[in-house]
């Protein structure tokens, strides 16, 4: 009985020293109290949800055959919306806490919401070496189900939770872009419910302006409520191959060596300082020497950041072999390194092997409990950015970076863009190399203030014919926004399918300066 005294006494302590305290002020300066406490639990019993809905589908095979009923359902959602009149503009109905954007959008509040329950795989084709899956499949759901079979996505973002409605509707990028291109440029078809309730399938040579505007358009030009996209076969593990780099100019010519090489399946780069990174390269392979095999996504091994950072600390290279999909969601126990900030100990040794199993928390469960205070506080003191800009601006982009915002580590990941129609494609008629500079933290530059210092770096990303990614907070005015994506074709779309009574313009959703 005494350790349940001793149990008892210290929850009764802390309940008193929270009624004292209140709170909010516990949430704002020891929220690692409460994550640990309750939204590490809380996690995990999603997750086991998840999972067993997930194999229960799967055994049960009932995805395919309810498919059909779920997108009716929507249609019939938009043919009410119609004939209401068609007063408000339309959304989906999914709350916006439970998205892995941490912008807060209101909009959901005023507009229609159209509930869309489609979170299913439907079809793995070997032969066509194509998934068909609805918009709410996870990337850790994708796979959890293709590695198994042996075969996998050619582009696999980074979090387990990211959706693939999001990847497209949005974007979504990893170490094997220079090769493959954005997550969009991975898909074949798409299927969406649009504004007049009709079901459309495009591909590049079925409704081809409307497969092409699609990504990037944050859900303005219909409901996607299916999307196929390109497998290829999957191997045990990467070889993995760490190289510390000092100097700037050194590293980007480095990283733009490494990420120009397609015998490279994979080119990442942390920076961790101004003159400092890590650049790692990875090969597909199934061969192995144990004694290298390091099972980085083991509850208890150390934060991949923290590890890659060891070979920077001891000024050597390194060879690693590591389980693919141990690789493929490396950064999310530790949600790239923004955890650090929400559990000062989380890379603690103990800590890990306690409690390590039931990290991270949900990012959707950070936000519905972060509150007013807190939101207010990561707007004006935190960062979460990621800025595409042409290869050969590196150097000057990672300048740029540290004089405005000061953030380390920065992640670095090439991605290869060709000259498609849509808002986002090179200025020239070429594909051109590209990079994801990843800024997560909190700025240590003296002069940071929010809106000045993003609406600077956004003004630099547009000089530089770059691209800002849409899930982070937008400062640009409406004309800086259209100067930075080509909007010729989306615009061309909503006139031509009578978007612009049923949703809203893509600017009007993201960018602060509309948002109300």
């Amino acid at each position: 009985m005494d350790p349940l005294l001793s149990l008892g006494a210290g929850l009764l302590l802390l309940a008193l020293w929270v009624r004292h305290k209140g709170l909010e002020y516990l949430l704002v300066h020891h929220r690692w109290v409460f994550v640990c406490l309750f939204l590490l639990p809380l996690s995990v019993l999603f997750d086991i949800y998840y999972q067993l809905r997930a194999w229960a589908v799967w055994r049960l095979h009932s995805a395919p055959r309810q498919h059909g009923q779920r997108v009716r359902h929507i249609q019939a959602q938009v043919q009410e919306w119609k004939n209401e009149g068609g007063k408000t503009y339309m959304c989906t109905g999914r709350p916006g806490w439970l998205t892995v954007s941490l912008r807060v959008g209101k909009y959901k509040k005023i507009h229609k919401n159209i509930v869309i329950n489609l979170m299913d795989i439907l079809e793995v084709d070997i032969e066509k070496q194509v998934v068909r899956v609805e918009p709410l499949v996870t990337m850790g759901q994708l796979t959890a189900h293709l590695n198994p079979m042996g075969w996998t996505l050619p582009v696999v973002p980074e979090l387990d939770d990211l959706t693939v409605g999001g990847l497209i509707m949005g974007t979504g990028i990893e170490s094997s872009s220079h090769i493959y291109g954005l997550f969009q440029h991975t898909c074949l078809a798409y299927e969406l419910v649009l504004a007049d309730g009709s079901l459309v399938r495009c591909t590049p040579t079925e409704n081809s302006d409307l497969f092409y505007a699609v990504p990037w358009s944050c859900g303005t030009l219909g409901f996607l409520v299916a999307a196929e996209i390109k497998i290829i076969p999957a191997k045990k593990y990467v070889k993995l191959h760490y190289k510390p780099v000092r100097g700037l100019e050194k590293i980007c010519e480095k990283f733009t060596e490494e990420s120009k090489k397609k015998e490279n399946h994979f080119v990442e780069g942390l920076v961790y300082s101004l003159e400092e990174a890590v650049i790692m390269t990875g090969v597909l392979t199934d061969e192995a020497e144990d004694s290298q095999i390091n099972r980085i996504g083991n509850y208890y091994k150390p934060w991949f950041f923290k590890h890659a950072e060891k070979y920077l600390k001891a000024n050597q290279t390194g060879i690693e072999y590591i389980p693919s999909r141990h690789y493929y969601h490396r950064h999310t126990r530790s949600i790239f390194w923004e955890l650090q900030d929400i559990i000062p100990f989380g890379n603690n040794p103990v800590f890990r092997y306690l409690f390590g199993w039931m990290v991270p928390p949900k990012i959707s469960l950070l936000k519905l409990t972060q509150g007013e205070a807190i939101r207010k506080l990561y707007e004006q003191h935190h960062v979460v950015q990621d800025m595409l800009v042409p290869m050969k601006s590196l150097e000057k982009s990672i300048s740029t970076f540290h004089s405005d915002l000061n953030v380390y580590p920065l992640w670095l990941c090439p991605f290869i863009l060709p000259n498609n129609p849509g808002m986002v494609h090179p200025k020239g008629d070429e594909m051109e190399l590209y990079v994801d500079i990843g800024a997560y933290g909190e700025p240590k530059t003296k002069q940071f203030e929010a809106r000045a210092s993003m609406r600077q770096m956004e003004k630099f990303v547009r000089n530089v014919h770059g691209f800002q990614m849409l899930y982070a907070d937008c400062y640009m005015n409406r004309e800086e926004f259209w100067d930075m994506f080509d909007g010729s074709l989306y615009h061309k779309l909503r006139e031509q399918m009578n978007c612009k009574n049923a949703f809203p313009e893509v600017y009007d959703k993201i960018c602060k300066a509309a948002r109300h």
